[in-house]
């Protein structure tokens, strides 16, 4: 599928994303960019010539560029390759609770907010659900399951979608060409489709692209869910995990079997939270192992509420 290219704004004279990374300047700098060393920047002297990049909390920031030489930022060439490789020793995993879940869908707004979607776009989606009979209804986040043998990364002709070490499965929009095949691979829907420009196109057009926060996104590439791989970089939740009110998230590492839930920050056993609420995995007939764990809507927080309707329907559990 060829590209369309974007048509040249008032005829400036502006230097690609390309070909800002052909010169070797910081793609990914954002990831560097703690609060320490945005605050030291006024002990440099200033060139004059100046860079956009994305800063911890996802927001573009001017820098000057000779600052950023002085801190030692990362080329293109070692960000791509740690954007593949991966944390090493980490193995990461997201447990899901669906007794806590109330529709809330700030983890929605915040990874929407990080990755440059409209909202129409989903990374993670809460989905009513509907087991039918006497069952109550129920609320499910669905985000990508980060599968340790995934289906999408085997039929992308060009590695654009690549496994991790640590677990994460990314996607590569500088290497994406639009073909879909690894949308058509998922059996989980995960994946999302950029048909028109991305949300405020215009604000990242110089950004210089970070593989593992995937932004600024591309028109005619494929998205999806990254477990927040620029924040695990510098030791952070994910969005979506600090974003809910309810508790309904816990994170954390497989290698060290714990994980930490992102509203009362409460860390526990991995396994055993799993062995103890009857956790699964979504379709494990597939094998695709998941990475991804559903903890069962017992013993449910709130009551089901269907949006839209005043009925109260209490759950029967």
């Amino acid at each position: 599928m060829k590209r369309k290219n974007k048509p040249e704004n008032n005829n400036k004279n502006k230097t690609s994303r390309r070909e800002f990374l052909k010169k070797g300047l910081l793609a990914g700098a954002g990831t560097v960019l703690g609060g320490g060393v945005v605050g030291s920047f006024n002990a440099f002297a200033e060139s004059g010539d100046t860079i956009k990049v994305l800063g911890p909390d996802g927001k573009v920031m001017s820098v000057d560029k000779s600052h950023l030489k002085e801190i030692g930022a990362r080329t293109e060439k070692q960000m791509q390759k740690e954007g593949r490789d991966g944390i090493p020793g980490r193995k990461w995993v997201k447990v899901i609770d669906l007794s806590k879940c109330k529709n809330a869908r700030m983890c929605m707004a915040a990874c929407q907010n990080a990755h440059q979607l409209r909202p129409d776009q989903h990374h993670v989606n809460v989905l009513r659900m509907d087991r039918g009979g006497e069952t109550a209804p129920f609320f499910m986040p669905k985000p990508c399951q980060h599968c340790d043998d995934p289906p999408c990364t085997k039929v992308c002709p060009v590695d654009a979608t690549f496994k991790r070490q640590d677990g994460l499965v990314l996607i590569d929009n500088e290497r994406c060409i639009g073909c879909r095949f690894c949308i058509a691979a998922c059996p989980y829907s995960a994946r999302i489709f950029n048909w028109t420009e991305p949300k405020d196109a215009e604000k990242y057009e110089d950004v210089e692209y970070n593989v593992e926060l995937n932004v600024p996104q591309k028109k005619g590439t494929v998205s999806k869910c990254l477990f927040s791989a620029d924040l695990l970089r510098i030791d952070k939740m994910p969005y979506c995990v600090t974003a809910c009110p309810n508790g309904v998230y816990w994170f954390g590492d497989e290698n060290e079997n714990a994980v930490t839930n992102g509203t009362t920050k409460e860390t526990v056993n991995f396994k055993k939270l799993l062995k103890d609420n009857a956790a699964y995995v979504l379709m494990p007939e597939l094998g695709t192992e998941p990475r991804v764990y559903y903890l069962p809507e017992k013993d449910r927080m709130f009551p089901f509420v269907y949006e839209g309707s005043t009925e109260l329907k209490k759950d029967k559990h």
